[in-house]
C-alpha cells in the first residue's frame, strides 16, 4: 500500500479526525462565517470540498473561475480547519454532455441514461476524461501547495451510478481490456467456454459487452466484465492522481462504498493504490441486521487497510434520503454507530453533510446542521461527538486484534449472484452477513480478508459460500488448517474456478480434502418449506446429499430427502480442523457452531451480552475497550486494571445505561502489544 501519512496526521493536529462535506455553493456568502463558527464550536477539522464543483469553476469550456472556491479555502484556512480538496470530476456540466452527448453511458438495453441525476458519463469515455483531467490539472496547479489542504478527493464515490455502461465505446474498452488479458483468441474462447451455443469467436470485434440477451448470457463474459468495469474506473482514479502528484505532494484518495448495496468496484485491487483508506456508509434498514452489517462494513474497511486506522469519509447524523423509509436516528444513535466506526479502526469520522440543503435530490438527508438548526437534538449530538473525539484522541494510530478471519471477495459476488444457478434465492451477500452477523451476536471481533490473503496470524477461518475461488487461494486456506488452524466453509463454496469452470469430480471442489466431504447433487429449498435438523433446529433454503470421506458428522437432516445425511461435518486435516455446513442454519446454531470451532481452534472467547458490542482497539502498552449498549437496558462489564475515558467507574464494574457508549483504557493484553508483529507472533501459536 502507498501509504504517505496517518488518518490522524489530516487533521493537523495528529488528533482524531472530525469533519464533514461543505457545499458552500449552495449558500450565499453571507452563511459561511457562520458556518465557520459553527463548525470550530462543533470541534471539525476537515472539512471535504469541491467535490460537485465542475459546473462552478467551469461554467464554460476552458473558462476557470476560481473567485468563491479561493475565498473558501482561504477562510478555512484562517480558521484552522482542513481540506479534503475534491477534484470536480463527479459529474460532468451540462456544457460537456450537451456538446458531447457520446459520453453519456448507455445500460445494458442499449437505452441511453441521461443528464438531470449525477455520475451520466461512461467511464470509457476518452472526452470525460480529457475534460476531466484539464479540470484536475487546474485546480491541482492552484491549489496544490495551499496551506489548508490536507487530502486530495479524486471525484467521488466512483461507480456508485455508472459503473457498468454497455454503450460502443465501452465495447472497444472492454477488447482491449480482454486482449491484454487473454493475448489470444483462442485462449479467450478457452476461458469462456464459447463451445457452448455456438458462441466462439474469430475476430475480436465480434465481442461485445454483456447487453440484455433473450437468453442467459455467457457467465464468463459478464464476469470479465465486472472485472474490466471495476479496472476502467480504477484507471480513471490513477489517471486523475497522476494529475495530481505532478502539482502536489499531499496524499491522494477516493471514498470507497463497502456496504450491501454497492457490489461492482472490486476494491481489494483498489486498496494498494490509495494514500488512505477512505469509506462511506450508511445505516441501511432495509437488511435483517443493520448494526451487524455497519460492524461488517467496518471491518472490512479495516482489512482494506490491511490492519491500518482508516477514514469514515461519509455518514449521516439521522435519516437519508434514498431508501423506501429513511428513518431519523433515536436518541443516542449518531453517537453509538459513529463509535461503531471507531472502535473498529476508524480515525476519523466525516458527515454528509455540513449544512442541510433546502434544494435538490438530497435536501430531506440529514446533516451535522439541520434545517432545525442550532436549536435541535442533531445539533447537540453533534458538538458531543466532536467533544468525545477530543477526549479520545489518545487513540489515533491504534490497531484492532482479531484471532478471527472471514474471506470475502467481490469476484465471487459477481460470479455467485449471476442466473442459471442452482437457487436463485441464495445471494451471496446474505450469506456473508448471515456468518458474519453470527460472530458480530457471539461477540468474536473479526478482519475480513480477501482470498489468498496470509493467514498466519488467525486461529480461526470462516469461508461463507465462495462460490469462485482459485486453486492457489483454496492451497492458502489448506495450509492453514494443515498448520493447525482451524476452517469453516459454508454451502457452495470451491465450485468454480477464476473462469467460472466447475471443477470435476464432486462437489465443493476445491474443498473436497479439505472438508473429507463430497456431494453430487444440491437440492435447494422453497423458503415456505425449510427441512428439520436431528437438533430439532430449522434448515432453509439450501439442502445437498453428503457423503463422508474422512469428515465426521456432526448434525444430520431429520427429514426430507436426505433424512440421515450428514448437514454439518468436521474433518480432522493435519493438526486442524476443518468444519462444513451443507444447509443455511438458524442463526442460534450457528452462532452455536462457531463458538464451538473458535473454542477448539483456540480463540479467546468474550463474555457476550445481549445488545452490547464490544471491541477493542490495541495501542501502545494500553487497550482501548469500546462498550456499545444498543439495548434499552443497563448493561455491566467487567475489566481488571482499568480507566474509564468516558465515565466513572465503580471498582472493576463499569455501568453502560441503556442505548449509551462507554470507552475503557487498560494495561495491554499479553496477546496484544499493539504491534503487528506482536498480533502475529500471538496468533501463531495456535494450539
Amino acid at each position: 500500500m502507498a501509504r504517505t501519512t496517518t488518518v490522524a496526521g489530516l487533521s493537523g493536529t495528529e488528533q482524531l479526525v472530525y469533519g464533514c462535506d461543505y457545499n458552500p455553493e449552495q449558500w450565499d456568502r453571507s452563511v459561511w462565517d457562520e458556518d465557520v463558527r459553527l463548525m470550530k464550536e462543533a470541534g471539525v477539522n476537515l472539512v471535504a470540498v469541491n467535490i460537485f464543483g465542475w459546473a462552478e469553476i467551469e461554467p464554460h469550456q476552458g473558462a476557470f473561475r476560481f473567485d468563491d472556491l479561493d475565498a473558501v479555502m482561504d477562510l478555512l484556512s484562517a480558521n484552522g480547519i482542513g481540506v479534503n480538496l475534491g477534484t470536480g470530476t463527479s459529474s460532468p456540466p451540462a456544457w460537456l454532455t450537451t456538446a458531447h452527448p457520446e459520453v453519456l453511458p448507455q445500460a445494458a438495453d442499449g437505452t441511453t441514461r441521461w443528464p438531470g441525476g449525477r455520475q451520466a458519463v461512461c467511464p470509457s469515455s476518452p472526452i470525460y476524461r480529457e475534460r476531466a483531467l484539464a479540470l484536475v490539472e487546474q485546480v491541482s496547479a492552484r491549489y496544490g501547495t495551499h496551506p489548508a489542504l490536507r487530502l486530495w478527493h479524486v471525484s467521488n464515490e466512483l461507480g456508485c451510478h455508472n459503473s457498468l455502461c454497455y454503450c460502443e465505446v465501452s465495447a472497444a474498452s472492454f477488447r482491449r481490456w480482454l486482449r491484454s488479458r487473454y493475448g489470444t483468441l483462442d485462449a479467450l474462447n478457452a476461458a469462456w467456454g464459447t463451445a457452448f451455443w455456438s458462441q466462439r469467436y474469430s475476430a475480436w470485434e465480434q465481442i461485445l459487452p454483456p447487453r440484455l440477451t433473450l437468453s442467459a448470457t455467457n457467465p464468463t463474459q459478464t464476469l470479465d466484465f465486472n472485472r474490466f468495469s471495476s479496472d476502467e474506473l480504477l484507471a480513471h482514479y490513477s489517471a486523475e492522481e497522476a494529475v495530481l502528484r505532478r502539482n502536489s505532494d499531499v496524499p491522494v484518495t477516493t471514498n470507497f462504498m463497502v456496504a450491501a448495496h454497492i457490489r461492482n468496484q472490486d476494491y481489494w485491487t483498489w486498496a494498494p493504490e490509495m494514500d488512505v483508506i477512505a469509506n462511506d456508509h450508511y445505516v441501511d434498514h432495509r437488511l435483517e441486521t443493520p448494526l451487524a452489517e455497519l460492524a461488517f462494513a467496518a471491518d472490512t474497511t479495516r482489512g482494506l487497510a490491511q490492519g491500518q486506522p482508516w477514514l469514515l469519509m461519509e455518514h449521516s447524523t439521522g435519516a437519508v434520503n434514498w431508501q423506501p423509509r429513511n428513518i431519523a436516528k433515536g436518541p443516542g444513535e449518531m453517537l453509538r454507530t459513529s463509535l461503531t466506526h471507531l472502535a473498529r479502526g476508524a480515525d476519523g469520522l466525516c458527515f454528509f453533510q455540513w449544512r442541510a440543503s433546502l434544494q435538490g435530490s438530497e435536501k430531506f438527508h440529514s446533516a451535522m446542521l439541520p434545517h432545525a438548526g442550532t436549536d435541535s437534538q442533531t445539533w447537540r449530538d453533534v458538538v458531543g461527538l466532536g467533544a468525545a473525539l477530543g477526549r479520545l484522541g489518545e487513540l489515533a494510530g491504534t490497531t484492532v486484534h482479531a484471532d478471527v478471519a472471514l474471506v470475502f471477495s467481490w469476484e465471487a459476488w459477481w460470479a455467485h449472484d449471476q442466473e442459471s444457478h442452482p437457487s436463485g434465492d441464495v445471494r451471496y451477500i446474505e450469506q456473508v452477513h448471515a456468518a458474519y452477523t453470527a460472530l458480530w451476536e457471539a461477540g468474536l471481533t473479526v478482519d475480513v480478508v480477501a482470498p489468498g490473503a496470509d493467514l498466519s496470524a488467525y486461529r480461526l477461518v470462516v469461508v461463507p459460500t465462495l462460490y469462485l475461488i482459485r486453486d492457489e487461494h483454496a492451497a492458502v486456506i489448506t495450509d492453514f488448517v494443515r498448520n493447525g488452524g482451524s476452517a469453516f466453509v459454508t454451502f457452495f463454496s470451491g465450485i468454480v474456478d477464476e473462469n467460472e469452470r466447475v471443477r470435476p469430480g464432486g462437489y465443493p471442489g476445491a474443498f473436497l480434502d479439505l472438508l473429507g466431504i463430497r456431494s453430487e447433487e444440491f437440492f435447494p429449498l422453497h423458503p415456505a418449506h425449510p427441512l428439520t435438523l436431528d437438533n430439532g433446529s430449522p434448515a432453509s433454503l439450501w439442502s445437498e446429499t453428503l457423503r463422508l470421506t474422512t469428515a465426521e458428522a456432526v448434525l444430520r437432516f431429520a427429514t426430507g430427502p436426505h433424512s440421515g445425511a450428514p448437514a454439518v461435518t468436521r474433518n480432522r486435516v493435519g493438526s486442524g480442523e476443518a468444519w462444513y455446513t451443507g444447509t443455511v442454519l438458524d442463526g442460534g446454531v450457528l452462532k452455536d457452531l462457531l463458538l464451538r470451532a473458535a473454542a477448539a481452534a483456540g480463540v479467546r472467547l468474550p463474555e457476550a451480552q445481549s445488545g452490547l458490542e464490544c471491541v477493542t482497539r490495541c495501542g501502545d502498552g494500553h487497550d482501548y475497550i469500546f462498550l456499545i449498549n444498543h439495548s434499552t437496558e443497563d448493561r455491566k462489564h467487567r475489566v481488571s486494571g482499568m480507566e474509564l475515558l468516558t465515565a466513572e467507574a465503580v471498582a472493576d464494574v463499569v455501568v453502560i445505561p441503556g442505548g449509551a457508549v462507554r470507552v475503557v483504557r487498560t494495561p495491554a493484553h499479553p496477546d496484544t502489544d499493539g504491534s503487528s508483529q506482536g498480533r502475529k507472533d500471538a496468533g501463531n501459536d495456535r494450539h
